[in-house]
């Protein structure tokens, strides 16, 4: 038999004797736990930590933990390309679903392209062409099953109105077309840099609601310019802003509208719109809405080419390139004045392409309960217009209108996008030159189709509701664009989000708590009107973090509530405020000034003869209060786990009748 050595019985004896002690002290006053204190961490693993939370958050090296090298370098090639990995569970039933798909998304992406192309002033090849290749390359590289790529109205609209401040595109079609290369090449490096360097989170600071305006903006801007198209205007403005539009539109009412032009638009938008309707109302008809651009597009064009209405002043396509893209390696610029500019647009360009294909393929892959990696998704985008630059395309992301549509036809992989690159690819090859007689008039109708479906009133009037702050984000961006223009738009909405970021880290929120009624429990009086203060003490709750930022502000807050409590006090003869206890709960972290701050707290009511309790500060708080010796400038015994334990320790009697 072992006995227990003489150090284990005097343990033994003091946890009984402490045991036993506690017992005749249970009437006395209840057990308080004490505020954990957490191990030390060396320097070098508290920054491993932080690195890896802030850049590796997902672990995306947790598949090859414990794998043999061969395994690895399987995982290491899928991992770029995730087509060999669901690729192999690949069958015929799933083919069928996407074969629909894609064929349904090429008939809506066709007409759409060649309108979208004329948003960016290039000529209308270079929205099939950017069709073809970049969809091919985000099948093999994306991991999102349903975003359907290709140009897209927003983007088509901001890369021409920054090219156009740059070079003329009627003048110099040319160097137009090698500065669009140039920041399309730019916009793919900052997408896949982007992802490469797991700097994903960046997109996330434009928030939803400057978004929704952007968004919202951008549509009635585009609406607008195609008024050109739908009214027959031969000489129309350059600018973008609603003023400059209507000003255009007006003065050539009585001379420059054609009206073969407006009966074609007009007829054909009613029918868009009206197909949009059957889709809307009945989702197993979701093809109409998809098929009926290509149908107004071959009628219009049967129409226009029997009455030789181009005759009369009705605009036509007249010619689109025939063949698949040529290569452009060459025409990018990588030296002189414009290297500087087409960077410039590449990168806002592609962050503009980032944050709307991101939503989207986020948006679907909820709806079918499956994880996107962001930062994969960046580097699929990024390599795909890096190459697309490379052979005769702007830049593509993905489309709204055309992934909803995918979705809804059933897509099961990303073979929808290969479906859909082949019919563009014999649209190519075959069919561009019966698009002559196409009247750009129903080219003007089915983008303001597409565009209306970007101005979400719901989520605007959900916005106001929710947050004022944000209604003010989303309308800024908003007149932004439609005032002035796309890019000042754009930037109103980064101003605006970065504003809010700013004041809500500058001036966090405080709250005085009280005890609500048969409980311990004590919340923010203005929240429950019937939790009760406590005579003597005034509780506070800083709900944010304590940084060089706001700490100032945060000292300087709960002194106004602790001067506004003894007026109130004074003035109905009360007793006055003896203790004040400041509740950390939602402090998640503190620095060096939120210590400076918090010591002249402690001296400011040490004069006063008030006594500063802290209540429930997290790990890195009380490991840092410990450390810059500010426990010992205020005594480890004035630190709670709970405000409860505070205030029964400061009014033990008090505290104990209310229960």
């Amino acid at each position: 038999m072992v006995h227990p050595s003489p150090e284990v019985l005097d343990t033994k004896e003091i946890d009984i004797r402490s045991m036993s002690s506690s017992h005749r002290h249970s009437d006395q006053a209840p057990y308080m736990h004490k505020v954990g204190m957490p191990s030390k961490q060396n320097l070098l693993k508290e920054i491993k930590s932080t690195v890896k939370e802030t850049f590796f958050s997902d672990e995306p090296l947790r598949p090859f933990k414990d794998q043999p090298r061969s395994r690895k370098l399987v995982l290491g090639i899928q991992a770029i390309f995730p087509i060999l990995e669901w690729g192999r569970d690949y069958n015929f039933t799933k083919f069928k679903g996407d074969l629909i798909a894609g064929l349904t998304i090429a008939s809506l992406c066709i007409p759409q392209d060649i309108g979208y192309a004329k948003l960016a002033n290039l000529p209308p090849q270079y929205g099939l062409y950017s069709s073809f290749v970049p969809p091919l390359v985000y099948a093999f590289m994306g991991s999102s099953r349903d975003i359907a790529i290709g140009p897209v109205a927003v983007v088509s609209l901001l890369l021409g109105t920054l090219l156009q401040d740059e070079i003329d595109y009627e003048t110099h079609p040319k160097e137009y077309l090698r500065l669009a290369f140039t920041a399309t090449f730019f916009a793919g490096i900052t997408q896949a840099s982007l992802g490469l360097l797991r700097l994903g989170f960046l997109i996330d600071f434009l928030s939803h609601a400057a978004v929704v305006g952007f968004m919202g903006g951008a549509a009635v801007t585009i609406a607008l310019q195609q008024l050109k198209g739908f009214l027959g205007i031969k000489k129309f403005t350059k600018h973008s802003d609603i003023v400059s539009v209507m000003r255009s539109v007006l003065t050539s009412a009585h001379h420059g509208w054609n009206w073969q032009t407006i009966l074609i638009a007009a007829s054909f938008l009613s029918f868009l719109l009206f197909a949009k309707l059957i889709g809307k109302r009945n989702k197993k008809l979701f093809w109409v809405p998809a098929i009926a651009p290509l149908i107004s597009v071959i009628l219009s064009t049967f129409f226009v080419y029997i009455t030789r209405a181009d005759k009369d002043g009705v605009a036509i396509v007249r010619k689109i390139e025939k063949g698949i893209n040529p290569s452009s390696v060459n025409q990018i610029y990588f030296t002189g004045d414009y290297l500087m500019k087409g960077f410039k647009i590449g990168v806002v360009a592609g962050m503009v392409a980032l944050t709307e294909a991101v939503a989207i393929g986020r948006t679907f892959a909820a709806k079918k309960d499956y994880q996107l990696d962001g930062n994969k998704e960046m580097v699929a985008l990024g390599t795909m217009n890096v190459i697309g630059s490379m052979t005769s395309c702007y830049v593509a992301t993905g489309s709204f209108s055309r992934s909803a549509v995918n979705y809804m036809a059933g897509c099961n992989t990303a073979v929808s996008n290969i479906v859909m690159s082949g019919v563009v690819l014999l649209t190519l090859e075959l069919i561009t030159p019966l698009f002559k007689y196409t009247p750009n008039a129903i080219l003007a109708s089915i983008i303001i189709t597409a565009v209306i479906g970007l101005i979400d009133f719901d989520a605007v009037i959900l916005i106001w509701k929710i947050d004022k702050f944000d209604f003010v984000a989303c309308m800024g961006a908003f007149f932004g664009v439609i005032f002035i223009s796309v890019e000042i738009g754009l930037l109103v909405a980064v101003s605006i989000s970065f504003a809010k970021i700013l004041l809500q880290v500058t001036r966090p929120r405080t709250a005085l708590l009280g005890k609500l009624p048969l409980t311990t429990v004590y919340r923010n009086v203005e929240q429950y009107p019937d939790a009760a203060k406590v005579p003597g003490l005034l509780i506070v709750r800083v709900d944010s973090a304590i940084y060089f930022s706001n700490s100032n502000y945060i000292k300087e807050r709960i002194l106004r509530w602790l001067a506004d409590e003894e007026e109130q006090l004074k003035a109905k003869d009360l007793q006055r405020v003896d203790f004040l206890i400041v509740e950390m709960s939602p402090v998640t972290d503190i620095d060096t000034s939120g210590i400076h701050a918090l010591e002249e707290l402690y001296r400011s009511l040490k004069k006063r003869d008030i006594e500063l309790l802290l209540a429930n500060p997290g790990q890195a708080v009380i490991d840092k209060l410990y450390a810059s010796k500010f426990t010992d400038l205020i005594g480890n015994d004035k630190i709670f786990l709970t405000v409860a334990d505070a205030v029964l320790t400061c009014k033990p009697k008090t505290a104990v009748e209310d229960v």
